[in-house]
């Protein structure tokens, strides 16, 4: 039986005696009372677990039992945990315990299924006397979870929190870390953690990491092999041996990015393109240590997988260009740029080396080897050529741009910005000479083209071209654009942005000349198209128009009036810095044809608070609204306008 006992605050708490050894110790704890029953289990001495214990006069502070454990007991008690939430649980505890948890393997994790699993596989084994068969761990192939860590966030002990958290949610198959907290940033402690909780990631980003070193890569590399791809963009501390040991871990490596990485040079890409076989995707920028050894051997190994390739501001010569002419058999997407050591006998060995029949897109920027010589042999050596642009480059004059046009008879768009050596003539006689399939030209900031002074013969049109973009080119004129509306009757898209010279004149001949009609026309920055243009476009083109830019243009309520009355199909409408006034808004939201979804009136400073109906009307339709610097209209109305359009976005 028990026994129930009056306790006062002189009397032993226990019968066996005092459990102080210094009758002056227990004054230390203040008294119960004299009317405090306890309650104890016969025969036994009561045990009290405090966390303090006494020395001398004084006491210290006592270390729960559990911490006394070291490192190697707990990771062992940590591994048996029947489940992944239990050891989700165990790593909030403390730093410590989460180190510990973050480090166990996922083939070191001993649960009740794979214990079982040893059972019965050790007990029909030992019917047939053989040996016991090796187990494997649960499938780690999942790999569903996305982490991005940014800045400060990006830290050791976040890095290890989500190697834990998603063990048991699916596995972790992309990792994007951009920046590194400045005091505990990202190390190979972080990377250790992701490398054993994270077997099934897939794709890894390293973005602006200067305390990430071939350690932490190589943690990587000997827990991830299902890692495909590798995005590395300045991580200075990242040399060739971190890429020796993605090639041997990660054989599965399908795409690789690699970003102003001083250290990385030729053996690191050999390393990879020698032990990668399936590698689709490179793109390689600011790494002066890499030469035309690595890119030989890159493209030679991976000749028939490698299918886009991207080299920027690099150390290469014409080899590199050589070697990717012959070799570059499934290359579809490639891209130089900034190559100062490339001349034009690069580019013309490339063009004549037959080996890029696939290619279907070619972008060449601030390259000074592009000349005409060498565009011309690229026109005949790749028949397959969809989509070319050329940016920057100073030697290209209009015999190659019209040479190019004769030889790619697959082109289809055509993208020319700071060529400044083309002019008019090139750009009338690439669209004469293009193939049957060619449907875009965009010409930007070409300073070489002027407007045209003399009459251009009757020549065949361009029935396929169907969009046009013009940009701040500012000697296109009136001449030039009605003999493209002679010239391409099919036009659907239309930009014509940044041209001061362009006139009511000489856009009039371009409508009344398209046939199809037009889908999306942008005509910002032209601020000598006035009202005349508006109402014509309107009458001829209001039931295909569906977006129309009039940012900057002369526009009046007359235009609104046209676009209401005209304009069925039109969604999206820009008339920011316009002379519209609240009649114009009135127009728009009395008519009963046009379903706007965008609407801008930014700049618009004779729009007022009287278009707050209006504006509420259209809201109907509406999803987004700009009234930015729109000075007539106060914020009070605005509020109103944002309680009553709660679905659509509003600029102010």
């Amino acid at each position: 039986m028990s026994k129930l006992f009056s306790f006062s605050g002189t009397d032993d708490f226990c019968p066996g005696g005092s459990i102080y050894t210094n009758p002056k110790e227990s004054s230390l704890f203040l008294s119960l009372g004299r009317h405090v029953d306890v309650y104890f289990p016969s025969r036994k001495r009561s045990r009290i677990s405090a966390p303090f214990v006494f020395s001398g006069e004084r006491f210290e502070q006592k270390k729960p039992s559990i911490e006394v454990l070291p490192d190697e007991c707990l990771f062992e008690i940590f591994r048996r945990l029947p489940g992944g939430q239990e050891r989700s649980s165990c790593a909030c505890v403390s730093k410590r315990w989460l180190t510990i948890v973050s480090n166990i393997r996922s083939n070191e994790i001993s649960d009740n299924k794979t214990t079982q699993a040893l059972d019965l596989n050790y007990e029909s084994t030992d019917k047939k006397g053989g040996d016991v068969s090796e187990v494997e761990d649960e499938d780690v192939a999942g790999g569903y979870l996305s982490r991005s860590l940014e800045g400060k966030k990006a830290t050791d002990v976040r890095l290890a929190a989500i190697a834990v958290g998603t063990a048991g949610r699916g596995g972790l198959g992309k990792l994007f870390i951009r920046g590194s907290n400045s005091s505990r940033g990202v190390t190979a402690v972080g990377l250790r953690a992701i490398s054993r909780g994270c077997p099934s990631l897939r794709v890894l980003s390293l973005w602006n990491l200067a305390t990430v070193g071939d350690g932490g890569l190589c943690e990587i590399a000997e827990g991830c092999h299902q890692l495909q791809k590798l995005d590395l963009c300045h991580c200075p501390a990242i040399t060739n041996e971190s890429l020796l040991s993605l090639a041997k871990g990660c054989p599965d490596l399908t795409d690789l990015t690699i970003e102003g990485c001083a250290n990385i040079g030729n053996e690191g890409i050999q390393a990879i393109a020698r032990c990668c076989p399936n590698l689709k995707s490179v793109s390689i920028k600011d790494c002066p240590l890499l030469g035309d050894q690595g890119i030989a051997s890159l493209l030679t190994s991976a000749s028939y997988s490698l299918s886009k390739l991207k080299l920027q501001a690099l150390n290469i010569t014409d080899v590199s260009l050589a070697v990717i002419g012959h070799y570059g058999k499934a290359v579809t997407d490639l891209s130089l740029t900034s190559l100062p050591n490339v001349t034009e006998k690069g580019f013309w060995v490339m063009g004549n080396g037959h080996g890029l029949q696939k290619l279907k897109s070619f972008t060449v920027k601030a390259c000074r080897g592009v000349t005409d010589l060498g565009l011309e042999a690229i026109g005949k050596g790749c028949p397959n050529l969809k989509q070319f642009c050329l940016r920057k480059c100073a030697f290209l004059s209009d015999n190659g741009l019209v040479s190019f046009a004769k030889a790619a008879g697959s082109l289809e768009s055509l993208e020319l910005e700071e060529c400044h050596r083309v002019t008019q003539f090139g750009f009338f006689g690439s669209l004469i000479n293009c193939g049957a399939k060619f449907k875009a030209i965009s010409l930007m900031n070409c300073l070489g083209i002027k407007d045209l002074n003399v009459g251009l013969p009757p020549l065949p049109p361009c029935e396929s071209l169907r969009s046009l973009s013009i940009r701040n080119c500012p000697g296109f004129g009136d001449a030039s654009l009605a003999a493209l509306g002679k010239l391409c009757p099919q036009l659907q898209n239309v930009e014509l942005s940044g041209l001061h010279g362009i006139t009511d004149v000489g856009f009039l001949p371009l409508l009344e000349s398209c046939e199809a009609g037009l889908v999306k026309v942008n005509l910002s920055g032209c601020p000598n198209l006035g009202d005349k243009v508006v109402c014509k476009m309107a009458d001829l083109h209001g039931w295909t128009l569906e977006m129309l830019n009039l940012d900057g243009c002369k526009v009046s309520d007359a235009g609104l009036v046209a676009i209401a009355e005209n304009c069925r199909v039109l969604s999206d409408l820009d008339v920011s810095k316009c002379t519209i006034t609240d009649s114009g808004i009135a127009a728009l939201a009395c008519s009963n044809l046009i379903n706007l979804q965008i609407l801008s009136v930014s700049g618009c400073n004779l729009v007022s608070d009287k278009s707050l109906p209006s504006l509420g009307k259209l809201g109907q339709t509406l999803l987004g609204l700009n009234l930015q610097q729109c000075k007539a209209i106060s914020s009070g109305a605005v509020d109103l306008l944002v309680e009553q359009l709660w679905r659509c976005d509003i600029l102010f």
